[in-house]
């Protein structure tokens, strides 16, 4: 197969994992097959459904005929979290560029049809985390049996937006060899009477509705004309038109103006009329130094710039052993010549065998991926492989107060709250639970032995993972100071810091104080946090004020966040950070959320109940709600966590009994961004 038809052939085998439930859903409070209520990320045609039986589990729709108001499971599938604002701190070593080079990320989270709205009963997932270093995030998919068109989940979008990365929907239009039929490309383009093209309008209507930023347009198959060519043209441009500045649109280079699939490689007058309509063109993946180089000069004349071109790396076979002529993009000690776009960097995750998929085996991997095999942005890697944190700046949203991160990934083998297991909690992922993680991995001042840094999963503070520091046999009583958050976060004399952290059983002792940077981006003031005893401790709390950084200022700024470690009698320590929080005092609880309700049930074979729930925010809520939790009550027992979202519906799949209960009480609580709950409210289910 050659690299141009990757595109093609990886969308259409995600059919291959397709799930055997039924995506029909239900809006109405009433007993039905269990099968009928799970949510599921929206998939269509463009119009025209393909002939015969769909595969098991596919439902078959089209977006012609979608409307919000008719679409039972929009209420699972819509992102809260607002696109955040974020800023290019001072890159960590002279190689990064803040001002060129981006990077986009095709990335297929699940198959097309099967993938659960709202995150599942398992943490073998693709928990995206290294956010600092993408422009925009692609949610790939699609095959000719399933459906063409994909809507971002919820979960993805909220994750990503937090950390301040738009997210895509993709318009996948096959090659014929994959099942591909020009009809589906004529209907997608097909105009009114007025000159318009209704399933842009629809594009555009399901982007709004969803929460999420725009949209991939691939259109590979063949037969088409210049006819074709020029009202595909004229889409592209209607689309990124009538979307406004809140939708983009990034063109992928397989059809040409002619009409008929040309990938050119580069951009010149063959596919430039795309680009002069859309914000971006992904370039397929077979270009030369000499085209990227014309390609950003003939970008430049139409007056954009060269990196709205992403030159296409498929790293799906082969991840960081994938061979790449770097300096034909990013050249070192040149100004870089395109921006680069990553085709499925879930590599890091699918690749592991199926039997060691564990959370930390995949995020130490990732982390390879994204900083190099030196696990260090201050020390490039000078292997073959170079590592987006060799070349391109990072990016930060921390900017205001409160802070606060748990260091959770969005998945995990089990659920903790304030250091304790839930009881009978079993592995799950949501990425639109994932906190604000370090964009830097890892930066590490130290003159002793470098430790080993990363995401744990085996103890946690809140979430499922806590940050774990390996300080192995430190001989010396050297400071090692972790770096872990770049940031413009204002400071005031009423500023406060909170950390949970303890460490593992078998451990040396290890003093903890907390470094912040003020005027210099290498310039630590340390602030005591205490010191843990040998032989391990629990959970330990504690609150630092940090007037005494300010010097008797009114204000400052923290530009790095970071923690300093020492070994005082040496040894071996194993050290967890499970909460850092910074806030001018906490805020008033938010107020609950407004009439919870159960909205559909179903009891499903093993006795359990699947239920949808759906509530309204609260205008008395003191400040912003980060995301909703759900707890069933349990008679005489700790609350079971059920789960939580960013936004005002869930669906519990399988809610258990306690002894022979006539009723079960499920609460749900508003969570801010210190992660303080409100008050209850309240909803049953009647067995």
């Amino acid at each position: 197969m050659s690299r141009r038809q990757a595109l093609a052939a990886g969308a259409s085998a995600l059919a291959a994992g397709a799930a055997t439930l039924s995506v029909a859903a239900v809006a109405t409070a009433h007993a039905v097959a269990p099968t009928d209520l799970q949510p599921y990320a929206s998939y269509w045609y463009p119009d025209t459904l393909p002939p015969g039986t769909p595969p098991p589990g596919v439902r078959r729709r089209s977006l012609r005929t979608w409307t919000a108001a008719g679409d039972p499971d929009l209420p699972f599938n819509r992102a809260a979290v607002p696109l955040a604002p974020r800023f290019a701190p001072p890159p960590p070593n002279s190689t990064a560029r803040r001002d060129e080079a981006r990077i986009s990320a095709l990335a297929a989270f699940a198959p097309t049809s099967g993938n659960p709205s709202q995150g599942a009963a398992t943490a073998d997932y693709y928990a995206l985390t290294h956010w600092a270093y993408l422009d925009e995030l692609v949610f790939w998919g699609g095959s000719s049996d399933e459906g063409l068109i994909l809507a971002p989940n919820a979960p993805v979008v909220d994750a990503a937006h937090r950390n301040g990365v738009p997210v895509l929907g993709t318009v996948f239009l096959p090659p014929t060899a994959y099942g591909g039929r020009l009809e589906w490309t004529r209907d997608l383009v097909r105009r009114d009477a007025d000159g318009g093209f209704p399933l842009a309008d629809k594009l555009i209507e399901v982007a709004r509705a969803y929460g999420f930023d725009g949209w991939f347009l691939n259109a590979e198959t063949g037969g088409g004309d210049a006819r074709l060519g020029a009202d595909m043209r004229d889409f592209v441009a209607y689309l990124r038109r009538l979307g406004g500045t809140g939708l983009r649109v990034t063109w992928y280079d397989a059809m040409a103006i002619s009409g008929d699939i040309a990938w050119q490689n580069e951009l010149n007058d063959r596919n430039s009329p795309f680009f002069r309509a859309a914000d971006t063109m992904f370039l397929n993946f077979n270009w030369s130094r000499t085209g990227l180089a014309s390609s950003g000069e003939l970008a430049r004349s139409l007056g954009r710039s060269p990196y709205e071109l992403w030159a296409g790396i498929d790293v799906e076979a082969n991840g960081w052993d994938t061979r790449v002529d770097w300096d034909a993009v990013v050249p070192a000690g040149r100004p870089h010549i395109a921006s680069y776009g990553f085709y499925r960097p879930e590599w890091t995750w699918k690749s592991l065998p199926g039997t060691d998929r564990a959370p930390a085996a995949f995020h130490a991997r990732d982390d390879r991926f994204w900083s190099g095999a030196s696990l260090d942005p201050t020390r490039p890697d000078p292997g073959p492989w170079r590592a987006p944190a060799v070349c391109v700046a990072d990016r930060s949203t921390l900017t205001s107060l409160p802070f606060a991160t748990t260091f959770n990934t969005g998945h995990g083998l089990g659920w903790y709250e304030r250091g304790v297991r839930g009881q009978g909690d079993t592995p799950w992922n949501h990425l639109g639970l994932q906190d604000r993680l370090p964009g830097r991995r890892w930066v590490i001042h130290t003159a002793g032995a470098r430790p080993a840094v990363g995401f744990d999963f085996a103890d946690a503070w809140r979430g499922g993972s806590s940050l774990l520091t390996d300080l192995i046999d430190a001989a010396t009583a050297e400071p090692t100071t972790v770096e872990l958050y770049a940031s413009r976060l204002p400071l005031s004399p009423a500023t406060v810091a909170e950390l949970a952290h303890r460490t593992d059983p078998g451990s040396a002792a290890v003093r903890v104080e907390l470094a912040v940077a003020l005027d210099e981006p290498d310039r630590f003031t340390c602030l005591p946090v205490g010191t843990l005893p040998a032989g391990g401790s629990g959970w330990t709390t504690v609150t630092l004020r940090l007037a005494s950084l300010l010097h008797g200022r009114a204000a400052a700024t923290a530009h790095v966040l970071g923690i300093r470690l020492t070994a005082p009698d040496g040894g071996s320590v194993r050290w967890r950070l499970g909460e850092l929080a910074l806030h001018d005092g906490p805020p008033a609880p938010p107020g609950p959320p407004d009439t919870p309700a159960v909205i559909a049930t179903a009891r499903n074979p093993d006795g359990t109940a699947a239920l949808r729930l759906s509530w309204r925010p609260t205008p008395r809520r003191a400040g912003p709600v980060r995301h909703y939790e759900l707890h069933q009550v349990v008679p005489g027992g700790r609350p079971r966590f059920l789960g939580g979202t960013c936004g005002h519906a869930y669906y519990v799949p399988a809610l258990r009994r306690t002894a022979d209960e006539a009723v079960t009480r499920i609460e749900v609580r508003a969570v801010d961004e210190l992660y303080i709950a409100s008050a209850p409210a309240s909803v049953t289910y009647r067995w």
